[in-house]
Parts: C-alpha cells; sequence; structure tokens
C-alpha cells in the first residue's frame, strides 16, 4: 500500500503579497509637469503648421518704420497749383423780360390772322387785321368837317380884315369888329378839334391792323376769322413772351449780398451757368445782372437776376434751372485731391510720400476752398509734393508704403527676394536625382550575390 503522500499547504511555502505602493507626492507633480509640457508643445506645433510665417514686404528705407511691419498698398497724388473758382449753388426761376397780352384797340370782324402758334415775331409786324371799312368812314367825315370849318375859318378872317380897313377909315363900329375878331378864335378852335376827330378817326384806322408790340414767341391763339372782337376782350389775340435775351431770378443768402453788391458796384463781370435739373449739362451761360435791394425775412436770402443770350433757346419762360454763379477765382492755389485730406481731434492733416524712403510723414494742414473733387490746401503743404490717397487708414507716422510701380510680391522681411516655389521644386527634384543614381550600384551588388548563390 502506498504511503499517503501528503501535499502541504498552499500557503504554507507562498510568501504573503505585498501592498501595492502609492506613487510619491515628487512623482507627482514631475508627471503633471511633463503632461503640461507635452501638450504646450503639441498646440505649438498645431499653431506653427496651421499659420505659416509671412514674408514682410520691405522697399528701401523699411528701417525707417517700425521693424519688421508690413508696407501697405497705397495710392498717390501730387499737389499742384491750380484755378479755384469760388462758386454758388442756387435754384432759380427762368423769367421774360417781356410778356405781352396782344389786345384790339378797336372793336370790330376778325379780317385776317397772319401768325402761326409758337411762331417767332419781331416788333412791328402785322399779325392780323380788322375790317377797316367803318374806320376808313369815320376818318372820311372827320376830313370832311375839318375841311368845312376850314374853310368858314377863312372866311372869317377875310371878313375881320375888311371890317378893320372900315374901322381905319372910321366908317364901322368898333363892336362889330370885335365880334367878327371872336367868331374868327371861335371857327380856329372848332378846327382845332375837327383836327383831333380826324386824327383819332386816322388811330382807329391804324388800330385796325394788329402789331406784335415786342419780339417774342407767339402763344396759342384765341380767335379766328370772322370772329368779333374788341379791346375789352379779356383772353386778347395772342400772348408774346420775350425769350432772347431771358432772365434767370434766384436767391442768394444774405451773408452773401454784401459781396454780390459790392462786385457788382465795382463793375466786376460775375458769370452765371444754368444747368439742367440734374447738373448734367450746362444750358446756357450768361451774366450777373442785378440785386434786389431788400432781405427776404421769411427766407434770410436776397433775389438776384442773371441775364442769358438764349440764342440755342435752351431756357424757357417758368422753366426751374440750377444756377451756378462764380463770384470770384483763386489762382495758383494748392489743390490736392479730396480724398487725400485727413480729419482727427487735432485738425486737418495729410500723408505725405517720402519717396526716396518709402514712408511716410503726417503733416498738419489748413483747408481752403473746395470744389468737387479738388481741394485747396491753404498752409501747410507745397506744390510737387506727394500725398496719399488710397489706403490711408491703415496708415501711421513713418509706417512705410508700396507706392503704386513698386513690386512688393516676393519680397522677404529683410528685403532679399524669396526663390518663387518652382524654381524650389525643381531645385528639389534635382538635389533628389544624385540620391537616386547612388543607389543604382547597390541594387547592383546584390543581383551579382544572388546569381552567385
Amino acid at each position: 500500500m502506498d504511503p499517503q503522500v501528503t501535499t502541504p499547504p498552499i500557503h504554507a511555502k507562498t510568501a504573503p503579497a505585498k501592498p501595492a505602493k502609492r506613487p510619491s507626492r515628487r512623482a507627482r507633480i514631475v508627471g503633471g509637469l511633463l503632461a503640461v509640457l507635452a501638450l504646450g508643445g503639441t498646440g505649438w506645433l498645431a499653431w506653427h503648421l496651421t499659420h505659416p510665417a509671412t514674408p514682410v514686404a520691405a522697399g528701401p528705407g523699411a528701417a525707417g518704420g517700425r521693424r519688421g511691419a508690413p508696407a501697405t498698398t497705397v495710392g498717390v497724388a501730387t499737389a499742384e497749383n491750380t484755378r479755384i473758382p469760388i462758386l454758388l449753388e442756387a435754384l432759380g426761376t427762368v423769367t421774360p423780360q417781356a410778356t405781352v397780352k396782344v389786345r384790339p384797340q378797336v372793336s370790330g370782324v376778325m379780317e385776317k390772322v397772319l401768325f402761326k402758334e409758337g411762331q417767332m415775331v419781331r416788333a412791328g409786324e402785322l399779325m392780323a387785321t380788322i375790317d377797316p371799312r367803318q374806320f376808313e368812314l369815320a376818318l372820311m367825315q372827320a376830313s370832311g368837317q375839318r375841311q368845312r370849318d376850314e374853310a368858314q375859318l377863312a372866311s372869317a378872317r377875310v371878313t375881320l380884315e375888311r371890317f378893320k380897313t372900315l374901322l381905319g377909315q372910321d366908317s364901322i363900329a368898333r363892336q362889330e369888329v370885335d365880334t367878327q375878331a371872336a367868331l374868327v378864335k371861335q371857327l380856329e378852335g372848332t378846327v382845332v378839334i375837327d383836327k383831333a376827330n380826324e386824327g383819332t378817326a386816322r388811330l382807329n384806322l391804324g388800330y385796325a391792323r394788329v402789331v406784335a408790340p415786342i419780339s417774342g414767341r407767339v402763344g396759342l391763339r384765341t380767335v379766328d376769322v370772322g370772329n368779333v372782337v374788341s379791346s375789352s376782350d379779356a383772353n386778347g389775340i395772342a400772348v408774346i413772351t420775350q425769350v432772347s435775351p431771358i432772365d434767370v431770378v434766384f436767391a442768394v443768402p444774405q451773408d452773401q449780398a454784401g459781396e454780390l453788391q459790392q462786385a457788382a458796384v465795382a463793375g466786376t463781370a460775375m458769370k452765371v451757368t444754368a444747368l439742367d435739373r440734374t447738373r448734367a449739362s450746362a444750358l446756357d451761360t450768361g451774366m450777373f445782372a442785378s440785386l434786389d435791394n431788400q432781405v427776404d425775412t421769411t427766407t434770410g436770402t436776397v433775389k438776384a437776376k442773371a441775364r442769358f443770350a438764349n440764342s440755342q433757346l435752351a431756357l424757357f419762360p417758368s422753366q426751374f434751372v440750377n444756377v451756378r454763379l462764380e463770384l470770384r477765382t483763386i489762382e495758383n492755389a494748392v489743390t490736392v485731391p479730396v480724398a487725400a485730406l485727413r480729419h482727427g481731434n487735432a485738425g486737418d492733416y495729410v500723408y505725405v510720400v517720402n519717396a526716396a524712403e518709402r514712408t511716410v510723414s503726417l503733416r498738419p494742414v489748413q483747408r481752403g476752398q473746395a470744389t468737387a473733387d479738388k481741394i485747396q490746401i491753404a498752409s501747410g503743404l507745397k506744390a510737387g509734393e506727394q500725398v496719399i490717397t488710397e489706403g490711408a487708414d491703415r496708415l501711421k507716422d513713418g509706417a512705410p508704403v508700396v507706392l503704386p510701380g513698386d513690386s512688393p510680391k516676393g519680397m522677404n522681411g529683410g528685403g532679399k527676394r524669396q526663390r518663387p516655389a518652382a524654381s524650389a521644386a525643381t531645385d528639389g527634384a534635382a538635389a533628389s536625382a544624385p540620391a537616386a543614381g547612388a543607389s543604382s550600384p547597390q541594387r547592383h551588388r546584390r543581383a551579382s550575390q544572388a546569381e552567385g548563390a
């Protein structure tokens, strides 16, 4: 019988398990620092890969501005001496110098109408005729009456001469002589009246011919042949408006009325231009004529008048036009484009270009008169200097700039040109070619070893 084999207990020879050691405080701090450093390095690498360095374009004199600051591409203009007109803008109304409503001076039947609507007529030109027969008869009657009374006057004068002769011979009473003298004077008065009546009849006969009192354009007619017309007709025969020359009445501010008055008294010729509603084209050019004698208290303006020849008939009566009055002219004024003038807390200023250094300088200036696209620099700038007109919002005093005509592309921060990407790729391909050629002998050795085996 086999002896009983006794198996010792497992725990008899197995060493008791030791408790796990907890990391020390120092080890935890070091591990945390390493983790933070690793995280920071990962973030810096990601930012560096997503934000590659941008080459800085630096022209000559980039050291004059901020070191490493990118140059700004700008637009420039040159200050120049020009002639600046001082203009006054206003809204005016075209007003004819004369407007006449042609009315007949006598009553009668319209016999002829010799004008057309819209026709240009001259002063004294025949426009219409009225039946003259009644006026001819009235003239004959007045003429006959005058001749009869003149004959009676002649007879009375002969009798008076006889009475005077008899009175000298003391053959007639003085009373009869005086009576005859009074009769002569009476007949002389009658003849004068007859002559006036004859003149009236002759004038009425002349009124049967309706003529134009002024030169101008005829409006729409209101009568036709066969109508009975009279001097009491409100509409008359036609309306004539003088259109050449013609006036434009406009209002000027009361602050400028004194300057206009002084120029008018001195005899200074001030040019006035009439523009259309959109101010796109000039209708005519005239001269300042006169100024009103009082200020309109409701608007604070003074009425002025300009006269235009209107040879092309571009101005129409009662038309609204834009008026541009040239008060005076400033000669040899230093001007720059309006976009070149900047406004700051200290006043107006411009950026002047230093062409040699390719930088700008901030220069305070005083502005003067302005036009549509130019502005006068009264002081602080000379003719011939270049100023910035575009890109000034990104500039500071001494900032580098790139002028039109410069080629800022391909310039790095140190002023050296970078090689184009295509050239770098070509150089990389050329550099890799020797490496490929160097590996070819190794392939030949491996091929010979394989054949020997």
